[in-house]
């Protein structure tokens, strides 16, 4: 029995494409292989940003053969009936392995690292030895900071010595002016006084010298009942004189009197008391002294 030529034209371009199919992950699988292979990491110099490019090639399987004619149908012989026997099925043509063509795989195009410096080689590097102390150096330096030091306390201490003096000199001196202004003012207080004393005693002279008759004494008159009962008021004016001891002598009521407030004011006038006027140092009488009496009821 033969199968049909189609069968076996689908089967050889299933094949075909599944060797293609491989042949291009294979292409896949070695391209990121370099990639991953020529990665390498570097040291960090400088955190630099690195791109990485992936191209895909697509690799189409070949076409396949353009399928042979089938050959024709033998014709039917017409034969005498024999035996029939057994044919023999002829062999299936041998399966022949297609080989893809090998499709170059490009390498894959990185961008040159940028060129690290190499570290400076710190071995080659000679420290020079640090040059001998000189201890007598040192201590000679130390004993003139310490009489610089001794020199700057001195001058500081004299200029307070020098400013304490000033300032107790000044005091004494502002004391000294204060009591001696103190001592004047009390030298023209004292001057005032007895200047004072001695116009107050010039002036006690001069008073009693010559001083005028001054009232000491008055007392108002009684309301006579009579002006009161009848509720009479007036005025009435009385005439004196003012004796060397500073009593009254000799009163008398002038006309404009009412005749109820004479006596009332006669009585009054008797009683009043004086200072004696001093004229040269002497007591004198004072004649025609007037009082005049107001009679009202409230």
């Amino acid at each position: 029995m033969t199968l049909p030529p189609d069968r076996d034209g689908r089967r050889a371009a299933a094949r075909r494409n599944l060797v293609a199919a491989g042949l291009a992950l294979a292409g896949h699988a070695l391209v990121l292989a370099l990639l991953l292979g020529a990665w390498q990491p570097q040291a960090p110099a400088a955190p630099r940003l690195r791109t990485l490019t992936a191209a895909l090639v697509e690799v189409r399987p070949p076409a396949p053969p353009a399928a042979e004619p089938a050959p024709p149908a033998p014709e039917p012989v017409l034969s005498e009936p024999v035996q029939s026997e057994p044919v023999a099925a002829p062999p299936a043509p041998p399966e022949v392995a297609l080989s893809a063509p090998a499709v170059p795989v490009p390498e894959p195009v990185l961008p040159e690292p940028a060129p690290v410096a190499p570290p400076p080689d710190t071995s080659a590097i000679t420290v020079p030895a640090p040059p001998p102390v000189d201890e007598a150096a040192l201590a000679r330096r130390r004993i003139e900071a310490e009489k610089r030091e001794q020199e700057r306390r001195r001058r500081a201490e004299e200029r307070a010595r020098q400013q304490a003096e000033a300032r107790a000199k000044a005091a004494a001196e502002a004391e000294a002016r204060a009591a001696a202004e103190a001592a004047a003012e009390d030298a023209r207080a004292r001057q005032r006084a007895e200047a004072e004393a001695a116009e107050k005693a010039r002036a006690a002279e001069r008073d009693a010298a010559s001083r005028p008759y001054l009232p000491i004494e008055k007392e108002a008159p009684d309301y006579p009942p009579r002006a009161l009962d009848k509720r009479i008021e007036g005025d009435c004016t009385v005439v004196y004189r003012v004796n060397e001891q500073g009593r009254v002598e000799a009163p008398a009521a002038l006309d404009d009197c009412h005749p109820l407030f004479v006596n009332p004011s006669l009585a009054a006038a008797r009683r009043f008391r004086y200072q004696p006027r001093i004229v040269g140092g002497r007591a004198v009488a004072v004649e025609g002294v007037r009082n005049t009496f107001h009679f009202r009821i409230e």
